[in-house]
Formats: structure tokens, sequence, C-alpha cells
């Protein structure tokens, strides 16, 4: 690389050299080059004089507005490169900066204090708008801090505790995350998310397979395309949500308001909708339903 920088600069001393060497060429003897039929090459009179200082004139004005040209070019690319070490500084720092926010947001996270973790929460939030680069990281660490701290025990019983706060917070951030494209779904499997507020939550493509989301708030919510076999909708109110081409295989939706829900190919076999309230049968019949979905009696 330092060789061919040498390279490169020896060549541009030659031309300019050589650039030098003709301007000066043309000083002395342009006169008689361009006009040479007309110049006597000796015993000069005044005639002669104007042509040769008017030409000589007229190079100089030229060699003037080129350097003048060069020395704006100059300037502009010194002016790019200064700006743009200028940026690549400012991107370093801001780097640098959420990074740590980042760390500061984890520790928080991480904190026995359920105030402290609320604070981590919603720093990761910040990180999540201001960073397009650091969204799915967030959006990852997020979802996981729900599923551990949330899981759903195979085959336990419903926890009767309320959802705690930072779970709720979690879940929030989630839902109004801004729209980007995430290189995987969001992964809320196996949790329990009872009693959740999830209404006008983006959830769409997300993985709720198992989940608990029995008496949560549902209104609204966007579930297009989304995973959830086999979870629990006991009690839930899904009143305008979003359901179409969702997998909702086994799942169980005792007392479920689903009152005005979009039902487009969303995939019901094996799903029990016997105590669902707020149906109607053009509704469900957009459905994808067989022999092992159990059907309201007026459906």
């Amino acid at each position: 690389m330092d060789m061919i920088r040498r390279m490169k600069r020896t060549l541009q001393i030659a031309a300019l050299v050589v650039v030098a060497a003709g301007y000066m060429l043309l000083m002395w003897r342009g006169p008689w080059m361009i006009d040479g039929s007309h110049l006597r090459t000796r015993d000069l009179q005044p005639a002669d004089g104007v042509i040769v200082t008017g030409f000589r004139t007229t190079l100089v004005a030229i060699g003037a507005g080129v350097i003048a040209c060069l020395g704006l070019y100059y300037t502009h690319q010194t002016f790019r490169h200064t700006r743009a070490r200028d940026q690549e500084q400012a991107d370093l720092t801001r780097e640098g900066q959420v990074t740590d926010r980042y760390v500061e947001a984890i520790k928080l996270l991480s904190a026995d204090h359920p105030t402290q973790r609320l604070g981590g929460i919603y720093s990761l939030e910040r990180i999540m708008r201001d960073s397009e680069k650091d969204h799915s990281t967030v959006v990852a660490v997020l979802a996981g801090f729900i599923r551990q701290h949330a899981h759903r025990p195979e085959g336990g019983t419903p926890d009767p505790q309320p959802l705690a706060e930072e779970i709720q917070a979690a879940l929030s951030v989630l839902g109004r995350r801004p729209t980007r494209a995430e290189p995987t779904r969001l992964d809320l499997r196996r949790t329990c998310l009872r009693g959740a507020d999830l209404a006008n939550a983006r959830l769409s493509h997300a993985r709720l397979a198992g989940c608990d989301l029995s008496q949560a708030d549902l209104r609204d919510i966007n579930l297009e395309s989304a995973w959830l076999p086999g979870a629990d909708l006991t009690n839930s109110f899904l009143t305008r949500a979003v359901l179409s081409r969702a997998n909702l295989r086994g799942a169980t939706f005792g007392g479920a308001v689903i009152s005005d829900a979009q039902l487009q190919d969303t995939d019901l076999r094996g799903a029990d909708l016997r105590s669902a309230k707020g149906h109607d049968a053009m509704q469900i019949g957009t459905a994808l339903t067989d022999a092992t979905t159990v059907l309201p009696p007026s459906a």
C-alpha cells in the first residue's frame, strides 16, 4: 500500500513538472507557435509586441484561473476529508456512549430490586429507539428476561400471583417497539403472562407456543402470523384482535371474548372454542378448522 502511494505521488509530481514546463514553453514560444505566420522572429515591431503581450497576458490569466480552481478543489477535498474524519469520530463517540448505556442498563436489569429492573428496561427501550443497529439485541435481551422470570412450568398450576410489574413493563416495551426488520421472531415461548395488558401490542410473527395468556387484555393486539399452538387464552379479551394466519392449534379459548377478531386463515385445528364469547358463524368460517376443532354450539 505504501509503495502504491509513493508511485502515485511520484506520478503526480512528474505530471506537475510536465505541465509547468509546457506552460513556460507556451509563455516563451507560444505566440510564434499559434500565430507564427504574422510575427517576426527578429527586429520585432510595436504591432508584434501587442500580439505577444496580448497572448502572454491571456495565458497568465488562464494560468491564474486554473490555479484558483485547483485551490478551490483542494480546499473542497480538504473540507470533505475533515468532515468525514469528524463524522467518524462522532460515530465512534456515539458508539461508545451507547455501549456504556447498554452496559449500565444490563446491570440494572439484573439487579435485585424491582425498581432498578424497571430502570434497566426503560433504558434499553431508549437505546432501541436511538440505535437501529441495537434494535434486535435489545428485543432479544428483553424477551430472554421475560422467559427467565415468567417461565411457565411444565404441567404446573397457574400462578395466582399478579404479573410482576417489570414483566409487564418489558411486555409493553416489546409491544410498542419501532417497526423495523428483525432477523428472528420474537421468542416468548412457554411463558406465564396471565393477566397481562397487551392491548394494541404489535406481536405479529411472535413465537408464543404454550404461553399462558389467560385473563389477558388482548384487545386490538396484532398477532398476525404469530405462533401460538397450545396457548391458554381462557377468559382473555380478544376483541378486534388480528389473528389472521396465526397458528392456534390446540389453543384453549374457554370464556374468551373474540368479538370482531380477525380469523382469516387462522389455524384452529384442535382448538377448544366451545365456551368462547362474541363470535359469529361467518367469523369462525374464515378460519382453518377440522374434526378436532371444538366449535361453539352456535357456530
